[in-house]
């Protein structure tokens, strides 16, 4: 199991939260997504998945779909 965390502008309420846990549930392999909501400023999602996790353009995709940016830097993995 590998984890990705994943640093959010963008997000202020819990639609955003809706929005950014549905785009990354479908991407291969996710098995879960939790997301810390920081209103105003970076948000971090936390990503698991079984064996490989999805490439980071993959992540970053499914965020910019759900209407966000991703931070620079961004993405993190365990």
């Amino acid at each position: 199991m590998t984890t990705t965390d994943i640093k959010i502008n963008g997000m202020t309420c819990d639609h955003c939260v809706m929005s950014v846990t549905e785009e990354l549930s479908v991407l291969p392999g996710v098995t879960g997504v939790e997301v810390d909501l920081v209103a105003g400023g970076t948000s971090v999602a936390t990503v698991t998945s079984e064996g490989r996790p999805p490439a980071p353009e993959d992540l970053q995709a499914a965020v910019e779909e759900a209407g966000y940016a991703v931070a620079t830097p961004g993405l993190e993995s365990a």
